[in-house]
């Protein structure tokens, strides 16, 4: 089910989005935007290899949703896109309408059993304490036969400690002191606060164990096609994988 996104996964790729990840504090568009549209093309080449359906006229949550950068790019293709976001100050942080935007937690998400076709969640799952609560949660609103999308970065990959990483392999609490020392400023992502170790082994566990759902992939996020293995290789996945992508079908 992963062929349509897989002939997306090139280096080139690979290489365009890792660029801009330079942007995510200085210039949020141009990352958040280079982001939507991956994004989309992830979600809808997913759900098209598992049913062979477009997005049209279904209803896609987004868990973390942020300040709606995805929204243009989700209802361009005629999904219904519905943001859910805990921080009334990041849903309004970039000026952007929050209309059909809920603020609550993805640990328990004020959202009905089995409501929405596709449950989606994009670099969240590191920020909150009880991640595998929240992925409980993804599956609990996805209708049966609906697609549960987590993607999330691995603690010991390089982008782990977000902007205090590679520091942050020395430990969370030191990366971040050193970052406030060198910036003169608090990081955004605190650890143990907004910003937890979490790896690609729990998050199989979780996927292979749910009673509720079938794992259908699991492969890094911004890997090119033939570094897909890397997710199969213990302890190696940690470091190497950077972004792991959990595709479980709910029952």
């Amino acid at each position: 089910m992963t062929r349509l996104f897989a002939r997306r996964a090139t280096l080139r790729r690979s290489v365009r989005l890792l660029s801009d990840f330079r942007f995510e504090q200085t210039d949020p568009d141009r990352f958040y935007g280079a982001l939507a549209t991956d994004s989309l093309e992830l979600i809808g080449d997913l759900h098209a290899g598992a049913t062979g359906r477009t997005l049209e006229d279904l209803t896609v949550l987004d868990v973390g949703g942020g300040p709606g950068y995805f929204a243009d790019a989700f209802r361009g293709a005629g999904a219904t896109y519905v943001p859910v976001e805990p921080d009334p100050t990041e849903m309004h942080a970039a000026g952007l309408p929050a209309h059909g935007g809920i603020r609550g937690s993805g640990m328990a998400l004020p959202v009905r059993d089995a409501s929405v076709d596709i449950c989606f969640s994009s670099n969240v799952a590191e920020h909150v304490p009880q991640p595998w609560t929240m992925a409980d949660e993804m599956l609990r609103v996805t209708k049966p036969g609906g697609l549960m999308v987590l993607s999330y970065t691995l603690w010991w990959g390089p982008f782990g400690g977000h902007e205090t990483g590679p520091w942050h392999a020395f430990g969370g609490e030191y990366a971040a002191r050193r970052y406030a020392r060198k910036h003169g400023r608090e990081p955004k992502n605190r650890f143990g606060v907004s910003l937890f170790d979490v790896g690609a082994a729990d998050g199989l566990t979780w996927a292979r164990s749910t009673t509720d759902g079938d794992l259908l992939a699991a492969f890094p996020r911004y890997h090119p096609r033939w570094a897909w293995w890397l997710v199969r290789v213990p302890l190696v996945r940690e470091f190497l994988v950077s972004n792991l992508v959990l595709v479980v079908r709910r029952r």
